[in-house]
């Protein structure tokens, strides 16, 4: 199993390569209003929060694509995740991620699969997040470089190799590449 301390670290990758991402997405002018985009990078933010709230104990009921007028509706929507994720990452022993993690949408899962869902953990969800969330942007960096944009590099282990930035999220703080 995962150690807590690893998944913390993924967690912070994934909050610098989304900011990273969004940057890209500020700065690629057309792709502010595209559709592709909207859609996506809402699925992408709206299954972490969806998560988030299974964790948290709160009723799950991400808001509907759209309700978020822009991008940027989006973004700034999105970024309260990470604050939660890491107080709720803080809370954890690696014992916790043992305890079983039935998600309230398991059924339309098995309906999908025309099978009963195998059993999960708390350490197995968390980490879905960060796999789910990874998928996401590679097709949000694909949609960049249709629009004519050289998506950012943001993988785990450029950011290791960057020595674990933390995220930029604002456009008018980046100064050159990331």
């Amino acid at each position: 199993m995962i150690p807590v301390d690893f998944l913390r670290d993924l967690y912070r990758h994934m909050e610098w390569a989304d900011a990273t991402v969004w940057r890209a997405i500020e700065g690629a002018g057309g792709g502010l209003s595209d559709d592709y985009l909207h859609s996506t990078i809402h699925h992408l933010h709206a299954t972490q929060r969806a998560f988030m709230d299974f964790w948290s104990g709160k009723p799950v009921m991400p808001p509907d694509a759209a309700e978020f007028a822009t991008l940027e509706d989006i973004c700034n929507w999105s970024r309260s995740f990470y604050v939660e994720a890491g107080v709720f990452l803080t809370s954890l022993e690696d014992s916790d991620l043992q305890r079983a993690a039935v998600v309230p949408w398991v059924r339309y899962i098995e309906r999908l699969l025309d099978r009963d869902a195998n059993p999960t953990t708390l350490g197995e969800t968390l980490f879905q997040v960060t796999a789910h969330s990874a998928y996401h942007r590679g097709q949000v960096n694909r949609r960049l470089r249709e629009l004519g944009v050289e998506p950012p590099l943001v993988d785990y282990i450029v950011w290791l190799w960057r020595n674990r930035p933390a995220p930029i999220w604002e456009l008018d703080r980046v100064g050159g590449a990331s």
